[in-house]
C-alpha cells in the first residue's frame, strides 16, 4: 500500500499551482461572503492533508478494489433519496448533525478509479460491442441517479469524464466514427425537442435554457447571468479590489446571487478585473497540462486513465463555469475548481490531484502498472 518514493519524483509544480488557485479562492470568497472565508480556509486545509496521505498511498492498490469502488458510488448516490436534504427542489445533499456532503461530487473520483480499473482490466476487449455495451450500462446507472436529483449539470461533466477515458483508453476509431455518425443526427433533433420543450427536463432547466437565449424576454430568469456579465466587465482591467466598498459594486448591491459558489468568477472578475480572471484561467490550465504531462509518463494504462480523467473533471468543470459567468452557455450550478465555496468539492479535487500525484510518482522499475 505504501512505499518508498523518491521526493524527487513529487511534482510540485503541481502542488503550487493547486495552492495558489485555492489562496485566490480564499480571498474571494471571504470577500463575497465573508462569513464563508473561515471554512474555506478549513477545507483547504484538510484538502492539502488528504492530497498529502493520497499521494503516498500506491494507485494500484487502491484500484484493486475496483467492484468495492462501484458498489460504494451506487450506494452513496442513493443514499441521497433515503438520508438526503431538499434544498431549492432538488435533493443532493446528506446532512448528519451538523456536517453536510454532496455524494455526487466525492463520486466523480470515485468514477475516475473505478473505470481506470476497468478499462485496465477488459482493455483487450474493450474494442467489441458487448463491452463497450457493459461499459454504457456502467456508466449509465450512476448517472441516472445523478440526474434524477436533479443534478443535470453534474450528470454533464461525468459524462465527459466517461467518454475521456473511453478514448484514452484505446476505443477502437472505427467504433468512434460510428457512434458521432449516428449522434449527430441524434443530436440535432435532440436540439429541436429542446427548443420544442418536448425533452424531460425539469421547468427550471428549460426556464435556464429559455433565459440563456432569449434574456430581454425571460428577463426574472436571466438576471443571474446578466447581472454576472455586468459585473465582469465592471471590473475592467485591475478590477475594484477585494473587500471594496464601492457603492456602484454589482456584488455590493447583492445582486449576485450565490457569488461564494457557482458564480464566483464574477467576483473575480469585479474585484480582480480582467487580470484576475486570465491569472485563474491559466492555473487550471496549467493543472490539466501538469496531469496530462504526468499521464504521459504513466508506466501503465490504468495511471494515464487517473491522470487524464483528473484533467477532464477540472478542466470540463472549470471551463463550464466560466462560460455560464460570462454568458456563453445556460445557467448550471458548477463550482469553479479549488476557487468556489464547497468543501465536498474541494476535498475530492485534492483527493484527485493526490492520485495524480502518486501516479507521477512511481518509479519506472516498478513495471507497467497495469496489474490491477
Amino acid at each position: 500500500m505504501f512505499k518508498q518514493y523518491q521526493l524527487k519524483n513529487y511534482r510540485f509544480r503541481l502542488v503550487a499551482y493547486v495552492i495558489v488557485l485555492c489562496i485566490i479562492g480564499i480571498l474571494v470568497v471571504g470577500s463575497a461572503r465573508e462569513g464563508y472565508q473561515t471554512k474555506q480556509i478549513i477545507g483547504v486545509v484538510g484538502g492539502i492533508i488528504c492530497m498529502a496521505v493520497v499521494s503516498l498511498i500506491d494507485y494500484k492498490y487502491i484500484l484493486r478494489f475496483w467492484p468495492l469502488i462501484y458498489l460504494l458510488i451506487i450506494l452513496l448516490l442513493a443514499s441521497v433519496y433515503v438520508l438526503g436534504k431538499d434544498a431549492n427542489g432538488a435533493t443532493r445533499w446528506i446532512a448528519i448533525g451538523g456536517f453536510q456532503f454532496q455524494p455526487s461530487e466525492f463520486c466523480k473520483v470515485l468514477i475516475i478509479c473505478f473505470f481506470a480499473a476497468f478499462f485496465t482490466r477488459y482493455r483487450d476487449y474493450l474494442d467489441t460491442w458487448k463491452m463497450l455495451g457493459i461499459s454504457l450500462v456502467l456508466a449509465a446507472i450512476p448517472l441516472l441517479l445523478i440526474v434524477k436529483q436533479p443534478n443535470l449539470s453534474t450528470t454533464i461533466i461525468v459524462t465527459l469524464i466517461f467518454i475521456t477515458l473511453l478514448f484514452i483508453a484505446g476505443l477502437s476509431y472505427k467504433i468512434i466514427v460510428t457512434i458521432l455518425a449516428a449522434g449527430i443526427p441524434v443530436t440535432i433533433v435532440g436540439l429541436i425537442l429542446l427548443v420544442n420543450q418536448v425533452l424531460p427536463l425539469e421547468d427550471y432547466q428549460y426556464q435556464r435554457i429559455l433565459a440563456w437565449l432569449q434574456p430581454e424576454k425571460y428577463a426574472d430568469s436571466a438576471y443571474q447571468q446578466t447581472n454576472s456579465i455586468m459585473a465582469i466587465a465592471s471590473g475592467q482591467l485591475w478590477g475594484k479590489g477585494l473587500n471594496n466598498n464601492s457603492i456602484a459594486s454589482v456584488k455590493n448591491a447583492n445582486f449576485i446571487s450565490e457569488p461564494q459558489t457557482d458564480f464566483i468568477f464574477a467576483i473575480i472578475g469585479e474585484e480582480l478585473g480582467f487580470v484576475g480572471c486570465i491569472i485563474v484561467i491559466i492555473l487550471l490550465f496549467l493543472i490539466v497540462i501538469e496531469c496530462i504531462l504526468i499521464a504521459r509518463r504513466a508506466h501503465g494504462l490504468a495511471g494515464r486513465l487517473i491522470c487524464c480523467g483528473v484533467a477532464a473533471w477540472i478542466g470540463f468543470q472549470g471551463f463550464v463555469n466560466v462560460c455560464v459567468a460570462t454568458g456563453l452557455m445556460p445557467n448550471t450550478g458548477l463550482p469553479l475548481p479549488f476557487v468556489s465555496y464547497g468543501l465536498t468539492s474541494l476535498v475530492s479535487l485534492f483527493i484527485g490531484i493526490g492520485l495524480v500525484l502518486n501516479v507521477g510518482l512511481q518509479p519506472r522499475k516498478y513495471g507497467s502498472g497495469d496489474n490491477i
